[in-house]
């Protein structure tokens, strides 16, 4: 074959990239092409904060591309018209892509698939690109299941499938010189509206391929501990990179696996519970909108309770730090997602999906599968065995930010409060109160336990 496609998606990158791979072992000349979806754009999910990471990615793409003689082809519309007008000027004869697991990106799957075979084209989609372990790959015994439900017997088989071989990056890319390309596109270009957050990672598979390098050295083998330390900050922050497919979730757990220290351990379990949620919205692409459990909730709805809580003012200084840093970094530690949206869903009782889509809104790793589906864990209505929890943010911060530095670096109007006072500054006197322009608490914790348990029908 004279000419393949390798259509990107996510999974910007060059290094373990079956995508490529497979695409240069098919024929003598590849188009790397990337189309800016017009699609996502008018569903409302292109947001600066992503945006912006994904003009870092495309321009490493780029990069790399060129050192290896190639270059990344751009387009903008239409995925699936776009790529078939490029298969047409360029005369490929197959297009290869990741596999997807989001409704929208299986019926953009479907589409594509059938306008290439009209035309006497051939789609080739590749898994476990996006994730270690193909959705599917593995099922739990008995008729008609077709995915797991509870994480601990997936992960049990996940960690003993086998997986495949890490790729190496191509040393050539040979490119048809008639494709034509439009220019790079600038965060600006890709979502005019909005200020991307002042504190964004740098994007790209060579920033994510420094960031994995420098924590794997030096945070890796404590990671187990300090993985729900709010202050200490010591989680990977690999999951923008992820998100956007700049690392390899193969690679890593290669990597990974390959120690024997308990952090690697945990962090391997991580990348497993990616993979459960991938698996999960395979299966049951409508639990990105739809309850995955319904808990016949009659979820409540103050716009004043919810504008405190984006704006992290409801009053608890721990749920006012991680609201605080999505807003500064568009990114949240991963207990402090989950502190969150407990509040917002078990304490206000506010519907997980006003939260999630708040923080799709926010997020730079934003993703369908682990944003939608950690919410619902949260909220009850997912896969978590014990639906009716409730993360008390009291204890959570006693836990987990026992001195308050995490509170106090979010919480500036609050620094002057040493130690754990920070966390209870209802409990001053009146005229230290009044020194601290912070808010009241906007419920009695108490309150919203019993207006969750009524309206669950616990009480």
């Amino acid at each position: 074959m004279d000419v393949a496609i390798c259509l990107f998606s996510s999974d910007l990158r060059l290094h373990d990239q079956p995508v490529l791979h497979a695409a240069l072992r098919a024929a003598r000349q590849v188009v790397p092409l990337f189309v800016v979806d017009t699609g996502i754009a008018d569903a409302g999910f292109v947001v600066p904060n992503r945006a912006a990471f994904l003009a870092d990615a495309l321009a490493d793409l780029d990069a790399g591309l060129r050192e290896r003689g190639g270059r990344l082809v751009i387009r903008t519309g239409d995925v699936v018209t776009e790529t078939c007008r490029v298969a047409a000027e360029a005369g490929a004869g197959e297009v290869h892509l990741a596999a997807g697991v989001s409704g929208y990106a299986l019926r953009r799957e479907r589409r594509l698939r059938a306008e290439l075979a009209s035309a006497g084209r051939a789609l080739v989609v590749h898994d476990a690109v996006i994730t270690a372990l193909p959705p599917g790959a593995v099922l739990p015994s008995g008729p008609g299941k077709d995915h797991f439900a509870v994480f601990t017997p997936y992960f049990r088989r996940w960690q003993a499938a086998g997986r495949r071989s890490v790729l190496p990056a191509p040393r050539s890319v040979r490119v048809p010189a008639e494709v034509r390309s439009e220019e790079l596109p600038s965060a600006r270009v890709l979502c005019p509206d909005g200020t991307p957050s002042p504190a964004l990672p740098e994007g790209g598979e060579r920033a994510g391929r420094r960031r994995f390098g420098a924590w794997q050295r030096s945070g890796m083998a404590d990671y187990q501990d300090r993985q729900d330390d709010l202050p200490g900050d010591a989680t990977s922050r690999l999951s923008p990179y992820l998100h956007f497919g700049c690392l390899s979730p193969v690679e890593l757990v290669h990597k990974a696996a390959g120690r024997s220290d308990a952090g690697a351990e945990a962090f391997v379990r991580q990348l497993a519970w990616r993979d459960f949620h991938h698996q999960v919205l395979a299966a049951r692409p409508d639990a990105a909108h739809s309850d995955y459990r319904s808990r016949d909730d009659r979820w409540r709805h103050d716009d004043a309770e919810v504008t405190a809580w984006k704006e992290g003012r409801t009053g608890y200084p721990v749920v006012d730090a991680g609201m605080r840093q999505l807003l500064h970094e568009g990114w949240l530690h991963n207990r402090a997602r989950m502190l969150v949206a407990s509040f917002l869903t078990k304490t206000l009782y506010v519907d997980w999906r006003v939260g999630a889509r708040h923080f799709l809104d926010l997020l730079v790793d934003g993703d369908m599968a682990n944003n939608q589906l950690n919410w619902q864990w949260v909220a009850g209505t997912g896969t978590d065995t014990r639906p009716n929890r409730v993360l008390n943010p009291l204890v959570q911060a006693r836990r987990f930010d026992p001195r308050g530095d995490y509170v106090r670096r979010w919480v500036p109007e609050l620094a002057g409060l040493a130690g754990a006072a920070v966390h209870r500054p209802w409990k001053l006197s009146g005229p230290e109160r009044a020194a601290y322009d912070y808010p009241d608490p906007v419920l009695d914790l108490a309150d919203g336990l019993v207006r969750f348990k009524r309206a669950r029908g616990l009480d």
